[in-house]
């Protein structure tokens, strides 16, 4: 698919908007006052992001107000400038930052377990220790597991198209400390409360165990569910992939061994890959056989690991398909040579781009535009070619192989 000369087109070319370019990962729901500019946008679809209590609710109302419908997904896929006003693919999910504020009540048998207080629980997940009364005064008091997962099915249930997210782990993360007095009184009101917002850091972490924990058991509602995720790893790309791994374990596909494979070949007429199905197709098993403990396609968003970490991710036998999308803010603010070495390196048919943007709006399109043409130099793809390659993906990210080669022949046929 390169281009010897689209290195220069990529930056020369006229942006082609019209042939859908779609935001893997992002958070507007952050500025709520940015939400009415969705309609505006020339992005053909925002894949929005929940990460924590007070924006679960948020995401659920713009996804009734914005949200794909059915009737709405072949103007979606649609390679012309077309009027689309419901453009959001919800997201809902615990992000790790937040983890601290969950604790675990479906482990114990019920009778034997007890709430613990606020100060007993904070005490047992975050690290150090924390023994700063007015910092663990001032965090929330922790949710029980198990109505974290009710709310997030509940929403899932609600809405077909929609993904669990924005899951994972930090380790890099420490908690903000609580507000001064006259910072809280001065806070900005037109930002969705709970995140930094400019407070100093603590030096308190959420340990790894409780986060991997909280992780683990939103994975295995995704796959109960049959969703898509999309997953933050920070300085944790080994603990990601080890909890991922646990998730499939046993589940892993044939991979038949090369006289296997040729004898299948030439019974069949198959090539000779030594692989037993497409790779992007492994979700269609998963569809057809019940629920799984793991989720049926997973998005590592922003990736930040190095190229030979792509390895792990793209061992044959894993049974789901993983993809990797990258955004200006996080990946490619400076091109560094890891990033740039990164994104050559994952598979044409796996990548994907975002904003992680915390405002819907033209800075998000600015965004956008800036990460595929970034990615389209890197890559060697002209725009074009470029454009719909990830569109391609983001559909079968989104909606699966079935059921983006469905929704190409609705296209085709009309």
């Amino acid at each position: 698919m390169a281009d010897p000369e689209a290195k220069q087109d990529a930056s020369r070319e006229e942006f082609p908007w019209q042939l859908g370019v779609f935001d893997a990962h992002c958070h507007p729901t952050d500025t709520i006052a940015s939400l009415d500019h969705i309609p505006k946008m020339k992005a053909r679809a925002l894949t929005i992001m929940a990460s924590r209590g007070q924006d679960q609710d948020l995401v659920r109302q713009f996804a009734r107000k914005y949200g794909i419908e059915k009737e709405s997904l072949v103007s979606l896929c649609k390679q012309e400038e077309v009027e689309l006003p419901k453009r959001i693919v919800p997201s809902f999910g615990w992000h790790p930052w937040f983890s601290h504020q969950i604790f675990d009540d479906t482990s114990p048998v019920a009778s034997d377990f007890r709430k613990p207080d606020a100060m007993q629980h904070y005490r047992s997940v975050l690290t150090p220790t924390p023994d700063d009364h007015d910092f663990i005064s001032s965090l929330p008091e922790p949710k029980p597991l198990s109505e974290l997962l009710a709310h997030v099915r509940k929403n899932l249930e609600e809405f077909p198209y929609a993904l669990v997210g924005e899951i994972g782990i930090d380790r890099s993360f420490r908690l903000p400390m609580h507000w001064a007095y006259d910072e809280e009184a001065n806070r900005d009101e037109s930002l969705t409360p709970g995140g930094r917002e400019g407070r100093q850091l603590s030096p308190y972490r959420v340990q790894i165990g409780h986060q991997r924990k909280i992780l683990k058991t939103q994975l295995n509602l995704a796959g109960e569910l049959k969703r898509p995720v999309s997953i933050h790893g920070v300085a944790a790309h080994g603990i990601v992939h080890e909890t991922l791994e646990e998730t499939w374990k046993g589940y892993e596909r044939e991979i038949p061994s090369k006289r296997q494979s040729r004898r299948r070949s030439n019974a069949a007429g198959a090539p000779e890959n030594g692989i037993t199905s497409k790779p992007d197709n492994s979700e269609g098993k998963h569809e057809t056989t019940g629920t799984k403990p793991y989720p049926p396609r997973i998005c590592l968003h922003s990736y930040s690991g190095p190229p030979d970490a792509l390895k792990q991710y793209l061992v044959p036998s894993i049974p789901a398909p993983i993809y990797f999308s990258f955004s200006c803010l996080v990946n490619l603010s400076s091109r560094t040579d890891k990033a740039v070495a990164v994104i050559k390196a994952v598979p044409d048919d796996r990548i994907l781009v975002e904003s992680d943007l915390h405002s819907a709006g033209d800075k998000m399109d600015q965004l956008l535009e800036d990460v595929v043409r970034s990615v389209c130099k890197i890559k060697g793809w002209t725009l074009t070619a470029g454009v719909n390659q990830l569109a391609e993906n983001w559909k079968r990210f989104v909606f699966g192989q079935r059921g983006a080669d469905q929704l190409s022949l609705t296209v085709d046929n009309q």
